[in-house]
């Protein structure tokens, strides 16, 4: 362990329940900043994770552990704790140990009884895998640092032992270190909190009455009290409480009664980002497979012009109301309206990228999509000569038909084949059959805004529930791929603590929507000035839910009336923006965190 760390002399542990173990979010903020601390920390940087072995097959390389690591995962293993020492398998490979807690889960009486009798932390009836898994974990990653503190101080350059934790899944942890007096710094980061999640989540108009809210009372009334108390709990008694934005800090202060000594903004990894050229160059290649994806999606049923159609989007998990979902659909039923009156050429298309359980992609879909893979085929076959009468035709300077430029076998087999091709009635809303799909809340949310897929309407929906893999043989483009061949990104959440898609979608040179109900968002509210360009904050805060459309709808409409030049300018600022978040910029607040929990200890 190096010696000779930048930051008073720190070993820096970073505990979450989400190292190497995607769950949400937490892992993407963990991996985009581990370059910058490990360039600050040096040696002295630790990951500490759940050891699960479906997982950790896929993300996590074993090494043998250093000889003072080894001497305590020995000692540790006499208790059911087994340690595995080794590196995340991401580029910057950083020094990772995970704690497998099977042979620990007969603990759990205990460990909750100690809670109880030290924090009043109530956990019965709590339910395994919610509650009492990532607590067990916790308890056992207590177990090791107090052991790696307890051999730290046996050295001569002893360290300031500092242990982040992230969640309230990993504050097991922190409240063994707290119960048990060991002189480990503690810094505590909420990326959200429970209640604020779930009163959001259940349609509570959340800023407008957090003021008279009970924190406790409403807890016990949704069956939460258990993650809220540890939330509470470790909050207070971490000794640098910290979250992920200004909107979280506002929970924090009103729900678990401490304003956070630091906020951690989330940031971005610039580098890993393609440059502003490249990405143009891609928006074309990928613009074009969304392109053929429209024509067997829509073109069985109707035409429209494609080189005069936008490509919105949203994206995330299936949160109805939290992500914004419900009034983005009520903003592109009045955007469809609008468009209609003013008898509008141009085509709004709208992907939800919101993944569900599905049965299968419609038959109908794979068997347009067939049809339309088969006349390209033939076009291809024909290439050639449909080349040479091309140019026969243009050079000759005279009026051409369609026997100029392709044979009469060629058309007859052709126009079969479109025939095959073309279908009656509308386009279906989504590419897959879904289990229960008349309960379905997105499909529902269209019928209801009358956003229905008829020829005469400017607005197309699509809800894709699936991953977006490169490989799901439909638009076979990943995540990434897909956002740089669209225009705008529509991220109008309600719930949203810090809000990465957005700021993703500018670092690929894409515009993108936000709310100051983000952390985000907020937080770039003061950069955007008066220019309103690239990434657009819709004000929401103490807005009705009427002023909160029309508010959306005056954006998507605004953005659709842009021409080439103007929609450029937007992708220009909307990577400028992203830019001012790179971790560069904000990795000091971390550091600024880790040294301040040396002072507190």
């Amino acid at each position: 362990m190096n010696p000779n760390s930048k930051s008073k002399n720190i070993l820096l542990f970073e505990v979450s329940w989400e190292v190497c173990n995607k769950v949400g979010g937490i892992n993407t903020v963990i991996k985009s900043k581990v370059s910058h601390l490990i360039k600050h920390y040096k040696g002295d940087y630790f990951l500490i994770g759940p050891y699960l072995s479906e997982k950790a097959v896929k993300e996590f390389q074993e090494r043998i552990p250093p000889e003072e690591l080894q001497g305590i995962f020995d000692k540790l293993k006499t208790d059911g704790v087994i340690c595995h020492y080794g590196e995340w398998l991401i580029p910057e490979k950083p020094k990772t140990i995970l704690v497998d807690y099977k042979n620990y889960i007969n603990k759990k009486n205990e460990i909750k009884a100690q809670l109880w009798e030290s924090f009043k932390i109530d956990s019965l009836n709590t339910e395994f895998h919610d509650f009492d898994e990532p607590i067990i974990w916790g308890d056992a990653v207590g177990k090791l640092l107090e052991e790696i503190s307890r051999i730290s101080r046996e050295y001569k350059n002893r360290k300031n032992i500092v242990a982040q934790f992230h969640e309230w899944l990993s504050c097991g942890a922190l409240l063994y270190i707290k119960r048990n007096g060991i002189k480990i710094g503690t810094v505590f980061t909420t990326h959200a909190t429970v209640l604020g999640r779930t009163l959001a989540g259940n349609n509570v108009d959340l800023y407008r009455i957090i003021s008279e809210i009970d924190p406790e009372k409403e807890a016990y009334k949704w069956k939460i009290q258990s993650k809220h108390q540890v939330e509470r709990v470790s909050a207070h008694e971490s000794d640098v409480f910290t979250t992920v934005s200004e909107i979280t800090a506002i929970q924090a202060d009103h729900f678990l009664g401490r304003w956070p000594d630091v906020l951690l903004f989330n940031g971005l990894d610039m580098e890993k980002y393609p440059c502003f050229e490249e990405v143009s160059i891609k928006h074309r290649l990928y613009r074009e497979k969304i392109k053929s994806f429209l024509q067997y999606y829509f073109f069985p049923y109707y035409p429209f012009d494609l080189d005069n159609t936008l490509i919105y989007f949203i994206s995330g998990r299936y949160e109805f109301h939290n992500k914004g979902i419900d009034i983005f659909i009520k903003a592109l039923s009045r955007l469809n309206r609008r468009l209609k009156e003013e008898k509008s050429k141009k085509t709004i298309v709208a992907f939800f990228w919101v993944p569900r359980d599905v049965i299968r992609i419609k038959p109908e879909l794979v068997q347009s999509r067939a049809y339309y893979e088969d006349i390209e085929e033939s076009i291809d076959d024909n290439l050639k000569d449909i080349q040479g009468r091309i140019i026969r035709a243009l050079i000759s300077k005279k009026s051409f038909t369609e026997t100029d430029l392709f044979s009469k076998e060629f058309l007859f087999k052709t126009k079969k084949k479109v025939l095959r091709f073309l279908r009656k009635g509308t386009p279906p809303l989504c590419t897959h059959d879904l289990f229960n799909e008349e309960d379905d809340p997105i499909l529902k949310g269209f019928k209801e805004s009358n956003l229905l897929n008829k020829k005469g309407d400017r607005v197309k929906v699509v809800f894709y529930p699936i991953y977006l893999t490169g490989a799901d043989n439909l638009l076979d483009l990943d995540y990434n791929e897909s956002i740089i061949g669209t225009h705008l990104g529509v991220f109008p959440s309600y719930y949203e603590p810090w809000g990465y898609t957005p700021l993703e979608t500018g670092a690929l040179g894409v515009a993108s929507i936000t709310t100051d109900f983000s952390g985000f968002g907020r937080y770039i509210s003061s950069d955007l000035g008066k220019k309103d360009l690239g990434i657009f904050v819709i004000k929401m805060f103490n807005k009705s839910e009427e002023e909160k459309i029309e508010n959306l709808f005056e954006v998507l409409y605004r953005f659709s009336q842009l021409d080439r030049e103007g929609r450029m300018e937007n992708k220009i600022e909307a990577r400028r923006l992203a830019s001012l978040v790179d971790w560069d910029k904000l990795i000091g607040n971390y550091i600024k965190a880790h040294e301040l929990a040396v002072k507190q200890d």
